[in-house]
């Protein structure tokens, strides 16, 4: 987690900040082997050099950004966990519960879609 004190440490709010931590915590605990990093200023975790999942924060919500594959292949249980998406990227609003068991699938399904992809992104 030392590696994402600086990015958690300029999140203005308190509640903003306590989410974000908590999220980037239960992966770096819930994923070990992941390694997290940041990148383009957002923290984010990859598996041998290749992008998994990265996060970033907005005024009305905490983005997941799985690729857009991770997104197609969970739009049902995203809609029916009361988040709205795009092709990039899931919004958790702050004031809406974390589905970590929907996240949980989200890694482990990048994880293992992208256990022989040898570049960073996905060659979509």
């Amino acid at each position: 987690m030392e590696v994402f004190a600086e990015y958690l440490a300029g999140i203005d709010n308190p509640e903003h900040r306590a989410r974000t931590e908590e999220v980037l915590g239960w992966v770096t605990k819930k994923f070990p082997n992941l390694v997290p990093k940041i990148a383009w200023n957002q923290p984010m975790f990859t598996d041998h050099g290749t992008y998994i999942i990265g996060f970033s924060v907005a005024k009305h919500h905490l983005a997941v950004a799985p690729e857009r594959a991770g997104i197609i292949q969970f739009s049902d249980e995203i809609v029916q966990a009361g988040y709205d998406y795009t092709k990039q990227l899931v919004r958790i609003k702050w004031e809406s519960p974390v589905d970590y068991f929907l996240l949980e699938k989200i890694i482990d399904f990048n994880i293992t879609d992208k256990a022989d992809c040898m570049t960073f992104w996905r060659k979509e």
